[in-house]
C-alpha cells in the first residue's frame, strides 16, 4: 500500500502540507519584532504606528475566523487552506515591494486575511483524520509548528535580512508560500471519505451540516460562559505571546540593555523555542492524565509569576530575561488547551466553529495588546532618536510589560473559574 493510499499515512502528508503553510504565517506574524527598526526608518513610524502595523495583520486574522469556521466544516480544509496559502503570499509580495507606510499597512492586512483560514483549516482536518484522545497532542504539535516558525522570525530572519535585505527576504517566503499552497490543494482532503479512502479507526466519518445549524451553534456559543472564560483565556495567553516575541520583546532588550538586533533576537529565539516544545508537551501530558482545566490553570498560574518579572523589576539580570521569554513560549501551551476544551464540548459537525470561536479571541489580543503597549511607550519617550527610531525610557518598558502582565493574571483568574464551574475535567 502506498503512501497516499494509506490513510494512517496520508493524514501525516496532509497535516505537514499543511503545517508547512502555518509555519510561514507564523513567520510573518512575528517578523515585525527583528525588522522594526528597518521598518519604522523605512516608512517613518512611531511606536504607535510601528504597533498598529504589527496589529493589522492580528485584526483581520480575528475577524475572519468565524467565517473561517463555517468555511472549514462546508467546504473543507483543501480548499480554504490552499486558498488562504495563496492569498497570504501575494500580501508578502506587496509588502515587500510597497514605498509607503499605507501600502505596508494595507499589505499586511491581506497576508493577515490569507493567513487566518489556516490554523482553524489545520483543527478541522485533524478533527476528521485523528481519534478525539489524539487531538490535544495535535492540536499541541500544531502550535508547536507556530513556535518553529517563531524561530525562524527571530535570529534567522535577521540574519537573512542583514545579508539580502528585509524585501528580499519576504519575496522569498511569498515564492514558498505559493509552493506550499500547490502541496495543500494536492494532498489535503475533507476526510479519508473525500479521499476515496477506508476510514481510521476510532474516526467517526464527520456530518454535514446546514447554515441554519451552524446559526444555531453560535447562537449557543455566545451564550455559553465557559466559552467567554476559555477565549479570555486564548485572548490573553496568545495575545501576549504573540506580542512578546513578534515585537516588543526585542526593542526592549534593544533600548534598555543596549543590545543590538541580532543579539537580542537570540532571546526572542528562546522565547520561540518555548513555543515550539511547550503546547505538545503540555498537550500530551492533558491526553496522558485525561484532564484540560488542571494544566491550564497550573501553567497559567506559573505564566503569571514568569511574566510578571519584568514589569515589577525593570531591568532583571538578562539570564533571567532568557528565563522570562522562554518560560512564556512555552506555558502558553496551556492557554492552547482552551482549544481542546471548547471542541470536546460541541458536536463533531460543529468543531470548525467552536473552535474558530475561541480562537478569534486570541487574535484579537494580538492586536490590542502591540498597540497599547506602544502607546504607553509613546508616553514615555527621551526625546532621543537613533538610527532613525524613537528612545522610550526604562519605565516605559515597565508600564507596557504591565499590560500583559495583569491580562496573563485574568487568564489564570478565568481558568479557575472554569475549573471551579466543571470539576469533573475530563474530556468529553
Amino acid at each position: 500500500m502506498s503512501v497516499l493510499s494509506d490513510p494512517t499515512r496520508r493524514r501525516w502528508l496532509a497535516w505537514g502540507a499543511l503545517a508547512a503553510v502555518f509555519l510561514l504565517v507564523n513567520l510573518h506574524r512575528l517578523s515585525t519584532a527583528v525588522l522594526s527598526e528597518r521598518l519604522t526608518a523605512d516608512f517613518a513610524m512611531t511606536a504607535a504606528q510601528l504597533g498598529t502595523l504589527h496589529a493589522s495583520f492580528f485584526l483581520v486574522y480575528a475577524v475572519v475566523q468565524i467565517p473561517t469556521g463555517v468555511l472549514a466544516d462546508r467546504v473543507g480544509p483543501r480548499h480554504v487552506g490552499s486558498a488562504g496559502a495563496a492569498l497570504l503570499s501575494l500580501g508578502a509580495v506587496g509588502f515587500a515591494l510597497g514605498d509607503s507606510y499605507l501600502v505596508a499597512l494595507g499589505s499586511r492586512a491581506i497576508i493577515g486575511l490569507g493567513s487566518g483560514v489556516i490554523f482553524v483549516s489545520i483543527l478541522r482536518f485533524c478533527a476528521n483524520w485523528f481519534r478525539t484522545d489524539e487531538f490535544g497532542t495535535m492540536t499541541g504539535m500544531t502550535a508547536g509548528v507556530a513556535g518553529l516558525g517563531a524561530i525562524l522570525a527571530t535570529t534567522p530572519l535577521a540574519l537573512a535580512a542583514g545579508t539580502v535585505g528585509w524585501r528580499r527576504t519576504v519575496l522569498g517566503l511569498a515564492a514558498v508560500g505559493l509552493l506550499a499552497s500547490v502541496a495543500v490543494y494536492a494532498l489535503a482532503r475533507s476526510s479519508p471519505a473525500d479521499a476515496g479512502l477506508e476510514p481510521i479507526e476510532g474516526v467517526p466519518e464527520q456530518p454535514s451540516v446546514s447554515l441554519s445549524e451552524t446559526g444555531g451553534y453560535l447562537r449557543e456559543l455566545a451564550t455559553d460562559l465557559d466559552q467567554w472564560l476559555l477565549s479570555i483565556v486564548f485572548f490573553s495567553g496568545m495575545g501576549t505571546v504573540l506580542t512578546l516575541i513578534g515585537l516588543w520583546g526585542v526593542p526592549y532588550l534593544v533600548v534598555v540593555y543596549g543590545l543590538d538586533v541580532t543579539t537580542a533576537s537570540y532571546y526572542t529565539l528562546l522565547g520561540s523555542i518555548g513555543l515550539l516544545v511547550g503546547p505538545p508537551t503540555i498537550g500530551r501530558i492533558s491526553d496522558g492524565v485525561e484532564r484540560r482545566l488542571l494544566p491550564m490553570a497550573v501553567g497559567l498560574g506559573l505564566f503569571t509569576l514568569a511574566l510578571g518579572v519584568i514589569p515589577a523589576l525593570g531591568r532583571p539580570p538578562l539570564p533571567v530575561v532568557a528565563g522570562v521569554y522562554f518560560c512564556c513560549g512555552f506555558l502558553v501551551g496551556a492557554a492552547v488547551l482552551a482549544l481542546s476544551v471548547v471542541k470536546e464540548r460541541y458536536p463533531a459537525e460543529a468543531s470548525g466553529v467552536a473552535t474558530a470561536t475561541v480562537n478569534t479571541a486570541g487574535f484579537v489580543g494580538a492586536t490590542v495588546f502591540p498597540t497599547a503597549m506602544g502607546v504607553a511607550l509613546d508616553a514615555y519617550t527621551t526625546g532621543d532618536v537613533v538610527g532613525g527610531t524613537v528612545v522610550y525610557t526604562e519605565f516605559g518598558y515597565r508600564v507596557a510589560f504591565s499590560i500583559i502582565a495583569v491580562a496573563i493574571a485574568g487568564a489564570f483568574l478565568s481558568s479557575l473559574w472554569l475549573l471551579v464551574r466543571n470539576r469533573d475535567d475530563v474530556p468529553a
